[in-house]
Parts: C-alpha cells; structure tokens; sequence
C-alpha cells in the first residue's frame, strides 16, 4: 500500500507537474468515467458526475494516506489503498483495463486512478473533516514533538507495530516506515507501546522522521506494480528482507505476523526485552 512518502510523492508532481505532464491546479473538471463505480464512496455515482462536473482543481495535498483536492467548490479525496496511482495522461492514449476511474480535464488531459485490486475509494464532500477528522497527527508536522508521541504511547496498552499502523494514533505510517522506523529506533516489534521509556520513545521519534524522510529523499519505494518512479526499496533496512543479514550487526533478519500483518526485525539490535 503507498504510504506516507509515495503518496506524497504523487502529490508533488501532481501539484507542481513534470517533464510529461502539466500542473494539475487550475485545470477544470470536464467529466468523470466510472469504469469501476463502486470506487465512489460519496456521494451517489451519479451525484458524484453531475457535482463534479465543470469544477476547477485549485491545490493538491495531502493528510494521511489520502490526496486531497481542494476544488473552487467543495473537495475531492482519494485513497489509493492496496494498489492504487494517479496519472496524468494524455487523453489520446489508450487506457489500461487498470484505469477504473478517469477525471477528464481541459487542454486533451486526463487524471486516472489506476487501481488493479479495486480497492481505492474517492470521496467528494464539502468539508474534509467529514472524513479526515479520527486521522491522528502527521509525524512530520513540527507540532509533533517527542514528548506528544510519548504521552500518546504512554495512553494506550497496545503492542507497539499494530499501534504504529493504526491511523488514528499516527497519520501515514504503513508496514515499510513502521517497520524501518523501529529497527532504528532499536525497538521490538512485540513492545508494549506504555512500557516505553522517555528516552525510548524520543529514539522511536527520530526513527520515524528519519524513515518517512528517506523515503521522501527517493520518492517513494516501488514494489510490484503499486508505485512507480522510487528506489527506497533499494535502501531498507530489514522490512521484506527476512533471511538476510543485518546491515549493522549482521544477524539474519526475522519476519512475524502481529494483528494480521508481518513485521520485520533483527532480533540482535531489537531485543524483545530491553537489556
């Protein structure tokens, strides 16, 4: 699933445009083909065509996972979920069976969401709170401090890799960042996130700025067809490298499953009871 910094990524080049396509803000909304209706999540497919129609794209962002739309009236969110992307194509070329929606702009442009699994959802509400509200702080965000995670970790009983990916705790963290962010942090997966220390919970601090940020710095890590255009993937420290040696102590790295979701580690570096 794209997180935090593939989501961002997507986001700037949508936002400022690239060598292959213009800046979307500005552009007018002309039409909207469902290929795949049940992307829409609200309102109605049909009220989604007809309110979106001739509506202008003011500024692209983010909040968590989703992009967010600012429009001349109301906003367009999208989650890209399991396998979802956002291009900007030339509406001459031909569309991937994938494009299941496709936003079609001004100038022979279009916006498609390219979605093999069909999980992605679009939402188009007047104020985004309706949706964004229950998402937890960006960890990027200079509010969020050391001390704001650590009175965070220190309120809920929960084992700390399920509580990372929980969005209402932490907005934008997924299996990757979650993963390279406690291997820095020399955290076990396993931990009890109130059984951190201060000092503890400033290391995890760091580990997660300093995943998210790396990954942003290489735009992204493109695993099987979900994301294009990164190379993080080239750089992980242990998450999908089960088997293979530790980059710092050399121990082969262990793979779990906590709530239904696997979980990377070197069992050296990240003891499960802290020495």
């Amino acid at each position: 699933m794209p997180e935090l910094p593939e989501v961002e990524s997507i986001v700037r080049q949508l936002q400022s445009g690239h060598r292959d396509a213009p800046p979307l803000p500005g552009m007018a909304i002309a039409g909207v083909t469902l290929r795949w209706p049940r992307h829409i999540a609200a309102p109605s497919a049909a009220g989604f065509r007809r309110r979106l129609r001739g509506r202008t794209i003011q500024e692209v962002s983010r909040r968590g996972k989703y992009l967010v739309f600012r429009l001349d009236q109301g906003f367009l969110l999208i989650h890209l979920k399991m396998s979802g992307d956002l291009i900007v194509q030339e509406a001459h070329v031909r569309r991937d069976r994938s494009e299941r929606t496709v936003f079609r702009l001004g100038g022979g442009w279009e916006l498609r969401f390219n979605d093999a699994r069909k999980f992605g959802k679009v939402f188009l509400v007047d104020d985004p709170d309706e949706i964004l509200g229950p998402l937890g702080p960006e960890p990027l965000d200079p509010r969020f401090t050391p001390a704001a995670l650590r009175g965070r970790l220190a309120a809920r009983r929960r084992v700390l890799k399920p509580l990372l990916l929980d969005q209402t705790f932490l907005a934008g963290l997924g299996n990757i960042y979650a993963d390279e962010a406690l291997y820095r942090a020399r955290l076990h997966p396993r931990r009890m996130s109130h059984s951190l220390t201060t000092t503890e919970a400033a290391a995890l601090w760091k580990g997660i700025r300093a995943s998210l940020r790396s990954g942003l710095r290489h735009n992204g890590a493109s695993i099987d067809w979900v994301y294009r255009g990164g190379d993080f993937q080239n750089y992980f420290r242990v998450y999908g490298r089960d088997g293979e040696p530790c980059r710092s102590c050399g121990t082969s790295i262990e793979r779990i499953v906590l709530g239904q979701r696997s979980a990377h580690f070197c069992p050296r570096c990240q003891p499960e009871r802290p020495t």
